[in-house]
């Protein structure tokens, strides 16, 4: 059989460099350079490689090496043997992978491949994430005392040395049925939430509960009802999966149900936070959660219940929650436990009506499958032992101080330029600027000093926003808050005093210096 004559044999002029100090074997780093000289056409199509003993001669390596890198490239397609003539470069490898396909732009530059738009969103939000650590006024740290990480040890040694034979497999989508049922049985307690375990969906956070919501009672373009302030990542979640946004204003009383109708009176869902409205701190009234479950009732309007810290009530008993009134099987309870203990533990849920078990279930299982079984079984034993109760009650108390001290040392370092709103419930405060004072200015001079505090302005949408901050107080000691409050104000007066200098066109334009105080506690 007579072959096409070969090209010219340019793998004899290839300089292929190798590492005898790489741990990556001999034969991986020849067969990484010629594949690479495939790809991008230095070795064309029909080329004729080196024998392999004359290239283990040239890099002075065994033949054997060079063998295994060819017959990988064998494997793979990228070249074919010819008996009695050689080793070629195939004339089969795609033309996409030898010539770079590209299509030149406007520019002359090839075209970056293109994400989706929920990704493009989902990209400027990640861009203003901040790590927020243990810096102080950080909203969602949590305070754990010794007495819960001796029981969380102890507990834990206990399931190590037991090692049930279930955390070596695949485990229901909906989580264990031992957490399910501790879960269960502290919603009706404590939150008089009407459920049982078949209800419960054992997830990784509030986050995912509201996601799996999201996927799986929306289309693209149905209306949703927003809190106007509200909680931006669900906003954004809502946004990228394409919901047509309706802002609905809050005031002391919580969701305005009347103008939520006025504006969409067909909206497919309401996302909501009842018990402790994020920023503002406000209570839905019993008329409102009534009358918005009567409009969910009678237009087939979901509700998605979001009760992430109502645990933390200062005055009474916590307020029940939306859920227990629901009579229509129309609302989605979203809680967590990463705020109740610590957010490392990565542990949330949501109660669905009995006909969206399977829905939930699926959608659990499409998204990771199964919440990991060992940290369920813990978590399960530190509830049904009473520590979950005992932990709750010692951090309200503490809580409760040290919104006492911020509440104090705002009053004292910034008491002329804010309003604070104290909370009855919760791990955070919000205090409002007076006179026009930017919280987002205040928020990057805070930020640049080790401070992070969260501006109230960009949760709103389309009510006329108000200048103000959210404080965490939750996880810090009292020294820390008092000298972080000091520092605030310093900083906040800096902010107010650069604005009056360019008010006043006296062209002082630079940055007065922020001399940081020390906030290590």
């Amino acid at each position: 059989m007579r072959h096409k004559p070969s090209r010219a044999k340019w793998s004899d002029l290839l300089h292929l460099t190798l590492d005898q100090g790489s741990s990556s074997p001999i034969f991986q780093q020849i067969y990484l350079a010629l594949r690479e000289a495939i790809v991008a056409n230095t070795l064309a199509p029909g080329s004729k490689l080196p024998s392999s003993r004359g290239l283990a001669l040239r890099l002075k390596v065994s033949r054997t090496s060079v063998v295994s890198a060819y017959d990988q490239l064998l494997a793979e397609g990228y070249v074919v043997g010819r008996e009695g003539s050689g080793t070629y470069v195939s004339d089969d490898v795609p033309a996409a992978m030898v010539t770079p396909a590209r299509v030149a732009g406007a520019d002359g530059t090839a075209p970056r491949q293109m994400v989706s738009v929920a990704g493009a969103r989902y990209g400027r939000f990640a861009a203003d994430l901040i790590p927020p650590g243990s810096l102080p006024f950080a909203a969602g740290c949590c305070s754990v005392d010794a007495k819960t990480v001796e029981a969380w040890r102890r507990i834990g040694a206990e399931q190590m040395r037991r090692f049930d034979p279930v955390n070596l497999s695949y485990a229901d989508p909906s989580g264990e049925l031992s957490l399910r049922r501790e879960i269960a049985a502290y919603l009706r307690a404590a939150r008089a939430v009407q459920c049982d375990e078949e209800q419960i969906i054992v997830l990784s956070g509030a986050q995912q509960a509201i996601d799996l919501s999201i996927r799986t009672l929306l289309d693209p373009g149905d209306p949703v009802w927003i809190e106007d302030p509200g909680y931006a990542a669900t906003r954004e979640a809502l946004a990228a999966a394409g919901a047509s946004l309706v802002p609905v204003p809050v005031d002391e009383n919580g969701l305005d149900v009347a103008a939520g109708i006025a504006s969409a009176a067909r909206a497919r869902a309401v996302y909501i936070t009842p018990s402790h409205q994020y920023p503002t701190g406000a209570a839905m009234s019993m008329a409102r959660r009534l009358e918005l479950l009567a409009w969910a009732s009678q237009t087939g309007a979901w509700i998605i219940e979001d009760d992430y810290d109502s645990e933390f009530r200062y005055a009474g008993r916590p307020l029940a929650s939306l859920q227990g009134l629901d009579r229509g099987g129309c609302v989605v309870y979203v809680g967590t436990l990463s705020k109740v203990l610590f957010p490392g533990i990565r542990l949330g849920f949501a109660v669905v009506p009995h006909h969206l078990i399977d829905v939930f279930r699926g959608a659990r299982f499409l998204s990771d499958r199964s919440p990991p079984t060992l940290q369920q079984a813990m978590t399960a034993q530190f509830m049904r032992q009473g520590f979950l109760t005992s932990h709750i009650r010692r951090m309200r108390q503490r809580y409760k101080e040290a919104r006492d001290v911020v509440v104090e040392a705002i009053a004292r370092h910034l008491g002329d330029l804010v309003d604070i709103e104290v909370p009855e419930c919760g791990i955070q405060l919000v205090i409002h600027f007076r006179d026009g004072l930017s919280d987002i200015a205040v928020a990057e001079a805070a930020r640049r000093q080790g401070i992070i505090v969260k501006p109230v302005s960009p949760h709103y949408v389309a009510a006329r926003p108000r200048q103000g901050l959210v404080l965490g107080y939750s996880g810090f000691d009292n020294h820390k808050l008092r000298a972080a409050a000091a520092e605030l104000g310093r900083i906040a007066r800096c902010v107010a005093d650069r604005g009056s200098e360019a008010g006043s066109g006296s062209g002082a334009t630079q940055d007065p210096t922020l001399a940081k105080a020390s906030l290590s506690g």
